[in-house]
């Protein structure tokens, strides 16, 4: 197919895929560059910077990214080492049995995630099941503080993450040359050093994508932030997102919030370029 007869196929979904990624960003820098709430929405008052200021020195958006920077750099190595491991455990099972046990690990990845995220909360509410085994172990009642809260979102995400990575490592675990781990192991290398010489470097392309992808997505986490804490601001346990959210829909000022989206955006991009460039090097090098 000759390349003009391909764009002008596929002009349709182009222009619709633009339009969906342009308009909403050109409107929210506009929106950032006024002082503008719910009540004076049809009476917009140019301010410049002053939004992107506002938020660049507000303590509460810098504690909102402190957080989302935790969040990520605890699960992103933590879900990927789980994934990887179990993934490794997954491919030594055979038959029907891997066919149960696969979609039981998947669940919580298939789950609603406001659903799941609710299902979570309830096993420490006082009723659940985990606030009981922690009132008969430690001998007191479990409550929602702001070291708990933030816990459990830590241990919500990666459990909610996770799935994803195991599946991106079966799968590829499932193109791995059986020649390649026979041969380490005629040369004597034991399992661990199977996967650390063999192994690993055959899944680091998919190491590194799973890396982006979280981190992506736990830099604009909110479902499970925003019914864990119910935006309590006793808790300190606002992401990016969630602080966003309060200060564009529950306080109203649809400029400052719009600034902080815009904000947000540049941070992914700082994020993961860096992650772009060093897999674009490795691809190249391997060629």
């Amino acid at each position: 197919m000759k390349r003009g007869t391909f764009f002008r196929y596929t002009a349709p979904s182009n222009i619709v895929m633009v339009a969906l990624m342009t308009l909403p960003l050109v409107m929210a820098v506009w929106l950032g560059l006024n002082f503008i709430t719910f009540r004076t929405f049809d009476t917009p008052n140019f301010v410049g910077l002053a939004n992107y200021l506002e938020v660049l020195s507000d303590v509460r958006f810098w504690q909102a990214l402190e957080f989302t920077l935790l969040i990520a750099a605890i699960c992103v190595p933590v879900h990927i080492t789980i994934g990887l491991v179990v993934a490794l455990l997954l491919d030594q099972i055979k038959g029907k049995m891997r066919d149960v046990f696969l979609p039981g690990m998947l669940m919580p990845m298939i789950v609603v995630p406001v659903v799941g995220t609710l299902m979570f909360r309830q096993l420490f509410e006082p009723a659940g099941l985990f606030a009981w085994f922690f009132s008969e172990i430690v001998g007191q009642r479990f409550i929602f503080t702001e070291p708990s809260v933030k816990a459990l979102i830590i241990m919500h995400t990666i459990w909610v993450s996770t799935p994803f990575a195991l599946l991106i490592f079966f799968a590829g675990l499932q193109t791995l040359p059986g020649e390649l781990v026979d041969a380490s192991g005629i040369d004597g290398a034991n399992r661990l050093q199977q996967i650390r010489y063999v192994v690993i470097p055959h899944l680091r392309s998919l190491i590194v994508l799973e890396a982006l992808v979280a981190l992506m997505d736990f830099y604009r986490l909110f479902d499970s932030v925003f019914i864990l804490t119910e935006l309590n601001p006793i808790f300190k346990a606002d992401s990016v997102l969630t602080y966003n959210f309060k200060v564009a829909m529950t306080v109203g000022r649809l400029g400052k919030g719009s600034a902080m989206a815009i904000l947000t955006v540049i941070g992914i991009f700082v994020v993961v370029i860096p992650f772009l460039i060093l897999t674009y090097r490795e691809q190249i090098e391997e060629r």
